[in-house]
């Protein structure tokens, strides 16, 4: 089928826009291809750099490593015991190590980044660090990559900030061929929509606390990735649909066979797209601005994260690829909703696996010429090759078609049976400024909210002012003085039950912030990463309790609804600066908050020579 005519347009403009800054990753991408060229990369290492760099390797990884012949794996991890979806990937460095040595190369692990969880951070200080927790991985990435001793790299990481971290920081490496290798989500444990019930009884007083743990603990019960799809199991999406994963391999349970067969078979991939193998297969040429659409595509019909409305910029522009929330925002009208799982349904993302799955998604819309199939992936040219179901048969790991038909209908449908016509996702515009609004699980009667304003500078205030039984009526929560210049942009999910208990008992309630919301929320409309942010004179800061206002999800308007004389005479408030500056390991990140760009360009706090003269480009 031919590519759908606004995805053909709106490529066409993204490659225009992109252009000066594309060349310029892609010129630097060739030069360091150029000072490699004929020789492997640790061969222009001096004896004594190359002697340390092999010092703890065994006798037959140093002859390889000094010798003429076979590629060395870099690994990059995230390995930590505490955050259950990256635990698995403690034994994954010696299984990939393994697999390399059978194949003739080698594999060290390279280096290793933070991974820290937003479910244990939520609504304290420490998820003031989550948002810039990716961009030091990035950084920790490119450190761990810095020793010029690799041929490929594996990247091993799951969650929110991890992976847009190791991609934006493989980018930064563009010459070196990537592979992304996950964990994968735990086994289903207490269904995310009864979890979600204990909490709203828990925020209206009604179980106590003892009921409220025990209701978590069923659900986050053992190794693997949390079962809802939020920003984790979306990155894992994401992954598929750029061509960085093996076929099938996100929402494979860690402990089982499979996953151990895909995890090895990751370095015979790595191998065989490693510089100077014949199917050499640097990852600039993996993600391009088609590679990019395709994962926004893939983030409409999934109804993914909200958080991807900044990290696909960030990677985007990692890879000099001008990506804007217009580009979201106009792919969305036409991009079907094709899946449900919690929080837009109540199925996780075992229920979506054993489904069809990722390929089932990848394949409907392929046929439907909403994906850019003849797109470089790690298995050569073509995205369809990835539309696969992974599997074990006599032979060893195999690939066979995903189901023609759903094995159910109320998680995955076919692209001519949607769930609905358009996408997840949808741009606000209006006098405050530009904000996203995921729709997938906001119901029709609640996308439009008209309601005065309540102002709140922390969400602690705003969870008292529930506690103490004043929101008991129609408002739009105005939290501001959230955004990643002032505090880091933490996410406000604990605000979640509370708003939802309030919507569920007949108000009309909504939510306008600077901050994020995380990849699990979704019932209550939500106008979040509103830009420009309030802390550096956005219009936010402007709004004042009883100012009327208007927010339309259906037709993209979030307006302030105050005579226009009053509006402009309005002075902006002033944040108080002290509240974040501080403890927890805030104060480390003073430079990061000064340096960071909106939330628009992706919050990034690189001062990224690429774009030091093309931020003036035109949305």
């Amino acid at each position: 089928m031919s590519l759908n005519p606004v995805l053909a347009s709106v490529t066409d403009r993204l490659i225009t826009r992109s252009g000066p800054t594309r060349r310029r990753y892609l010129d630097g991408v060739r030069a360091a291809e150029e000072a490699r060229a004929g020789r492997a990369q640790r061969g222009a290492l001096s004896c004594t750099n190359l002697a340390h760099a092999c010092a703890a390797m065994p006798d037959a990884a140093k002859a390889r490593l000094t010798g003429p012949t076979g590629p060395n794996l870099g690994i990059v991890t995230a390995y930590n015991d505490m955050l259950s979806a990256h635990q698995p990937l403690e034994q994954y460095p010696a299984l990939l190590k393994a697999a390399a040595e059978r194949l003739g190369a080698t594999a060290q692990v390279a280096g290793g980044v933070p991974a820290m969880c937003d479910g244990v951070t939520q609504g304290y200080e420490g998820m003031e660090l989550s948002l810039f927790s990716r961009d030091v991985i990035a950084m920790g990435t490119a450190i761990a990559l810095s020793h010029q001793m690799f041929d490929a790299a594996l990247y091993l990481g799951v969650c929110d900030k991890i992976v847009p971290g190791l991609l934006i920081g493989a980018l930064s490496f563009g010459h070196l061929p990537a592979v992304f290798v996950p964990a994968g989500p735990m086994t289903s444990g207490l269904a995310n929509d009864e979890k979600a019930k204990v909490r709203q009884l828990y925020a209206e007083g009604k179980v106590g606390r003892d009921a409220l743990l025990a209701s978590e603990m069923a659900s986050y019960h053992g190794p693997g990735t949390c079962t809802f799809y939020g920003t984790a199991n979306s990155n894992q999406m994401l992954m598929e649909l750029l061509g960085l994963h093996l076929p099938g391999t996100a929402f494979v349970n860690p402990g089982t066979p499979l996953r151990q067969a895909l995890t090895e078979h990751a370095a015979a991939v790595a191998v065989e797209i490693a510089a100077g193998a014949d199917r050499y297969t640097p990852i600039a040429r993996v993600i391009d601005e088609r590679a990019i659409l395709n994962a926004v595509v893939g983030l409409m019909a999934t109804g993914g994260s909200t958080n991807h409305t900044l990290h696909l910029v960030a990677i985007a522009r990692a890879a000099g690829i001008a990506l804007t929330w217009d580009d979201f925002h106009d792919l969305s009208a036409v991009v079907p909703l094709l899946m449900r799982a919690y929080p837009n349904g109540k199925a996780d993302v075992n229920h979506v696996q054993a489904a069809g799955g990722i390929g089932f998604v990848m394949r409907e819309l392929i046929d439907g010429g909403l994906l850019h199939e003849d797109v470089t992936t790690i298995l050569g040219t073509g995205l369809r090759a990835h539309a696969k179901e992974a599997c074990l048969s006599n032979s060893g790991l195999d690939w066979r078609d995903v189901p023609a038909v759903s094995a159910d209908a109320s998680v995955l449908r076919p692209l001519a049976e949607p769930f609905s016509a358009d996408g997840g996702l949808r741009l606000l515009t209006g006098p405050l400024g530009r904000a996203v609004i995921k729709v997938s699980a906001v119901k029709t009667e609640h996308r439009i909210v008209e309601a005065p304003a309540l102002v709140f500078d922390d969400q602690n205030d705003l969870l008292a002012a529930f506690r103490r039984g004043e929101l008991e009526r129609d408002f739009i929560a105005v939290v501001r003085f959230q955004g990643p210049r002032i505090n880091g942009m933490p996410e406000l999910h604990k605000l979640t039950p509370p708003l939802a208990v309030l919507q569920d008992r007949g108000f009309r309630v909504a939510l306008v912030t600077d901050g994020r919301m995380s990849g699990a929320s979704g019932k209550v409309p939500a106008a979040i990463h509103l830009s420009p942010e309030a802390s550096v004179g956005g219009p936010l800061a402007k709004v004042r309790d009883g100012d009327l206002l208007r927010l339309d999800a259906e037709a993209g308007i979030l307006d302030v609804l105050v005579p226009a004389e009053v509006w402009q005479g309005r002075d902006v408030a002033v944040p108080d600066f002290s509240r974040s500056v501080s403890g927890i390991g805030r104060d480390l990140f003073g430079g990061m908050r000064q340096l960071a760009t909106s939330a628009e360009t992706g919050a990034m706090t690189f001062a990224h020579p690429l774009w030091a003269d093309a931020d003036a480009v035109a949305v």
